[in-house]
């Protein structure tokens, strides 16, 4: 065997540049031919041969860099994944290899290794060391600069002190040229931010400034640099940085001034800090005569238009400044500062109003009736106060007339959609594969249209389905044109039924107990037990291809939620009837949990005279029906305002009928032997009390079913409830129990509640599609929305907002009992009210005023009980239900405690408020 060859198979990397140099031009190529062979050899081994494939991979990556004439090709030799993955770069043997190349070639692959975008950061040092043999330029590619960066501030240099970053990069050569170039990076290198302290040895932005200081690096580069980065944005670590970075350069009033319309800018769309600075820049600007009325002006209208209060509280003030220095320029500003009497805060549109009346003289007409025309924008109480100032723009006969009446805006409710009638055809199941297999995790209606063709198609032509998944999938990580078994455990999702066409798994492997179902979650944890049902099917259907071929799946669902109608699911097992097939045991358990429970379809299903079809009959009259739901709070301390509502029953009374089973059993019981558990979470010291749903023993499922559908039939305790998010499998586990809303909402509350009371985000994302499943809309679901709204995260607010919505678009929402349950979690604590008012807004702002107060009215009694202290955010939770009731008209008694606030002293926000929704009730009535 060529030496070369077997220093190379034998993982020698060391000594392959002594090997190697000797070589002349045509042996080089003679030899890249036979190590691309080898190259190609071991592209294809599967994972039983991983030991002997990562000793090659990294000797061939030296070889055939040494072989290579050409520089591009070197480079992507070098830069190649397969040859790269989970080893160690060999920077040191490929230096030695390459030399003693010509200065030439090897700045060109240097600067090619610096262009991929995938490897270059990594490669820094060795593409440093090439362009410091060569002696060219140093490339500026994204990449690079992150190496650069990383390569001279690791982390245990960003927590030391023996090598301070000024130093270092004093010393660097490239410092020079590579510092303007941290700006223009489509991101900013991570090392930046790991030192935030401005007074540490290794605070960039400081050194960087005092870089500019000794005039190592241009200032004005450094400064319009900072300027760029901050007006396009990016994340908030990142734009701390760049605006510490402009800090630390002190801008004098010279290039403030120059900038003017950059900070204008910022002002008007920059995030809320990065808005705040250059608002405070334009004041210092605006005291010096430097900002014109006209740019103030054009300015304003963007900030005012910001939801944040402390923004648009500060551009009133300085619009006010700017009209006390020269009120001649009050038809220039007051237009800008009648654009507050659009936001959401009825405060700020007081003081809007306030501000423009102030600064309107008596004779000017035509201002004051511009003025008029925007004060349509008030609230309505606010609008009469407008009309009474400015005077009215109504002709004198419509002046008399009454408003319109008010009309609640609701979106329009979900159409449900159907899944394509036809079985797809081989093509389509091939693509749906591919794009379930590649793209992460598949909706559910592609993840079952796929499922129900692969079981089609086999059943049909397997040779021809195996064929065209070959040559679509040829990419996967168990290469499925291999010979060998597969580990079914190595295997996820449809990769199951894939391989079993592909007669890459072994049938006892698929048997029931034989498949793992773990993916991280504790046994006792529901996703857990969602997760087991779908495996539960996959290797069921994976095994049938393998022995008895299925002619199809009874539980493909007739709507993209899951659902299946009776009728379909008695016309398919008819047809098993007919041909004599028995139904896989996973396949029709699953069926029968996603059918639609109607009676109507009992007498079909009997008929069927199959043990099925009494099954099915049994199931729609009343056996399916979900299991009771208890409802407790845990209470360790008492809290003065949990006060009962007088319409309801204490907070600690179950909702639904009493449980008929222990609510413990044991699967739910903790194993003594097991000790630590990585899945276990310590206990939410943050959330001490909160509101638990506890739901009972499903029997029939626990007694009928399979066996990896047991899990869903035991009773779920508070206790078993303690799994990790990453065990949530989204819309494909959803599906599974697609008429039982009521149950999966109870088993979502929890990490719904962490959402409300902890740091943890993305709890609510599932709510808008929960509420869009079938089966009734009862306690649980309403509580697990109702919490949703005080989530601590606006986008899971908004997701809670989506789904309170859908549901009264739905005429399914008892707005009450949502109120009810926000005046407990309240009470607890669990839900804070400026939360609560950010969400009501949201839902408000889309012309569901009825509806939001609707739920404000029952919310608000905790936090007004007499004699009870302020809870901060009650008073903007005020302001968004007084604006409510202005909009809609709505009466009815007043909220408990109402009068007592509204009749206290002072003028803080709550009495304000309180005032405000007193008056537009008793207006209303």
């Amino acid at each position: 065997m060529n030496p070369i060859l077997e220093a190379v198979r034998e993982g020698r990397t060391d000594q392959l540049p002594g090997l190697l140099k000797p070589l002349t031009a045509p042996e080089r190529q003679e030899l890249l031919a036979r190590l691309a062979l080898l190259r190609a050899e071991i592209r294809g081994w599967d994972w039983s041969r991983w030991r002997e494939r990562d000793r090659i991979r990294s000797a061939l990556l030296v070889a055939g860099a040494g072989c290579h004439t050409g520089a591009t090709a070197a480079a992507d030799w070098i830069g190649a994944h397969d040859l790269r993955e989970g080893q160690e770069f060999p920077t040191g043997p490929l230096l030695d290899l390459l030399a003693d190349r010509d200065p030439g070639w090897l700045g060109e692959l240097a600067h090619h290794l610096a262009e991929n975008t995938a490897t270059a950061e990594a490669d820094y040092p060795l593409v440093r060391e090439l362009v410091r043999i060569a002696d060219c330029p140093v490339p500026t590619t994204d990449a690079f600069v992150h190496g650069w960066v990383r390569s001279i501030f690791t982390m245990d240099r960003a927590r030391s002190t023996h090598s301070p970053l000024s130093i270092v990069l004093r010393q660097d050569p490239y410092a020079r040229e590579l510092v303007p170039l941290l700006f223009t990076t489509t991101e900013s290198p991570e090392a930046l931010h790991w030192c935030s302290d401005p007074t540490a040895p290794n605070h960039w932005p400081s050194e960087l400034a005092a870089l500019a200081q000794e005039g190592i690096v241009e200032r004005r580069v450094l400064v319009d640099g900072c300027v760029a980065r901050l007006r396009r944005g990016g994340r908030q670590n990142q734009l701390k940085f760049f605006l510490a970075m402009l800090t630390r350069l002190e801008l004098t009033p010279t290039e403030e001034r120059e900038r003017t319309a950059d900070w204008i800018e910022l002002a008007a769309e920059a995030p809320s800090p990065l808005a705040g600075h250059a608002q405070q820049v334009l004041v210092r600007l605006a005291d010096a005569g430097g900002l014109p009325a006209q740019r103030l002006a054009q300015m304003s209208g963007a900030v005012l238009r910001r939801p944040e209060k402390k923004l648009v509280r500060a551009q009133l003030g300085l619009l006010g400044q700017a009209l006390r220095r020269d009120p001649a320029t009050r038809h220039t500003l007051l237009p800008a500062v009648a654009v507050a009497f659009g936001h959401e805060d009825t405060t700020l549109q007081e003081r809007a109003l306030g501000l423009a009346v102030r600064y309107l003289p008596p004779a000017d007409r035509e201002l004051r009736r511009e003025l008029a025309l925007r004060a349509e924008a008030l609230s309505p109480l606010h609008r009469r106060a407008a009309a009474e100032l400015l005077g009215s723009t109504a002709s004198p006969a419509a002046g008399a007339c009454a408003e319109p009446a008010y009309a609640e805006v609701l979106p329009p409710a979900p159409v449900p959609r159907r899944l394509a009638s036809g079985p797809p055809t081989l093509a389509g199941t091939v693509a749906l594969v591919a794009a379930s297999v590649t793209a992460g995790e598949p909706t559910a209606a592609v993840f079952e249209s796929a499922l129900d063709g692969l079981v089609r198609h086999a059943h049909h032509d397997r040779a021809a389905l195996a064929e065209a998944l070959r040559a679509a999938l040829g990419g996967l990580r168990w290469h499925p044109g291999g010979g060998r078994p597969v580990d079914p455990g190595q295997l996820t999702g449809l990769e199951l039924v894939v391989a079993a066409v592909l007669d890459r798994v072994r049938a006892p492997d698929l048997l029931p107990g034989r498949t793992a179902h773990g993916d991280g979650c504790r046994p006792d944890c529901v996703h857990a037990a969602l997760s087991a049902v779908t495996a539960a099917r996959l290797a069921e259907a994976a095994h049938r291809v393998l022995t008895d071929p299925l002619p199809f799946l009874l539980a493909t669902p007739t709507w993209e939620t899951g659902s299946l109608e009776p009728e379909e699911l008695v016309v398919r097992l008819a047809a098993y009837r007919r041909l004599g097939t028995g139904p896989g045991p996973a396949d029709f358990a699953q069926a029968l949990l996603r059918v639609r429970r109607s009676p109507g379809a009992v007498p079909a299903a009997a008929a069927l005279g199959t043990p099925e079809g009494d099954r099915l009959a049994a199931w729609l009259a009343g056996a399916g029906e979900p299991p009771a739901v208890r409802r407790r709070v845990t209470d360790p301390f008492p809290d003065p305002l949990r006060v009962p509502s007088p319409d309801r029953a204490p907070f600690t009374a179950p909702f639904t009928a009493p449980f008929t089973t222990p609510l413990t059993g044991p699967a739910a019981a903790p194993d003594p032997q097991s000790g630590p558990r990585r899945w276990d979470r310590p206990p939410r010291a943050a959330a001490p009390r909160r509101i638990v749903l506890e739901t009972a023993e499903r029997c029939v499922v626990r007694e009928e079913f399979p066996a990896a559908f047991r899990g869903l039939g035991r009773a779920h305790t508070e206790s078993a409830r303690g799994c990790s998010p990453s065990c949530a499998g989204g819309l494909v586990q959803q599906s599974v129990l697609p008429e039982d809303r009521e149950m999966q909402a109870a088993w979502l509350l929890p990490e719904v509640t962490a959402g409300a009371t902890a740091r943890e985000g993305g709890a609510g994302a599932p709510l808008p599609r929960l509420a869009e499943l079938g089966g009734p809309a009862g306690p649980a679901l309403h509580l697990t929305v109702a919490t949703g709204l005080g989530a601590r995260h606006a986008e899971d607010r908004h997701a809670a907002v989506d789904a309170l919505l859908l549901l009264a678009a739905r005429g399914e929402l008892d707005a009450p009992r949502v109120g009810r349950d926000l005046a407990e979690l309240l009470a607890l604590g669990t839900v804070k009210p400026n939360r609560l008012a950010e969400a009501a807004r949201t839902a408000a702002a889309t012309g569901a005023y009825a509806t939001t107060w609707a739920v404000l009215a029952q919310a608000l009694t905790p936090l007004l009980a007499a004699g009870g202290a302020a809870v901060r955010g009650t008073g903007e939770l005020l302001a968004v239900a007084a604006d409510c009731v202005e909009r809609c008209g709505a009466c009815g008694p007043a909220p408990a405690g109402l009068a007592e606030a509204a009749a206290r002293s002072g003028s803080s926000q709550l009495v304000r408020q309180a005032r405000r929704l007193r008056a537009a009730l008793t207006a209303a009535s």
